[in-house]
């Protein structure tokens, strides 16, 4: 399918509506799953990033009871 002009194409061939709302109903649900997968990232850094220095701790403290 070809377009002659511009609003041809923005009116879609008279079903503007149904394929603009597709559009932008799938790119807003790119846009928040992005941004839940970005987030959930970095929760998921910093939580592995508390685990390790939380298992130093503990390592050197069992160290520190070794030489007691």
């Amino acid at each position: 399918m070809y377009f002659h002009s511009w609003s041809e194409f923005l009116a879609m061939g008279g079903y503007a509506e149904y394929v603009w709302s597709a559009f932008g109903i799938t790119f807003f649900s790119m846009w928040i799953l992005w941004g839940v997968s970005v987030r959930r990232s970095r929760r998921l850094l910093k939580d592995v990033k508390e685990n390790v220095e939380r298992q130093a701790r503990i390592d050197a403290a069992k160290k520190m009871e070794n030489t007691l």
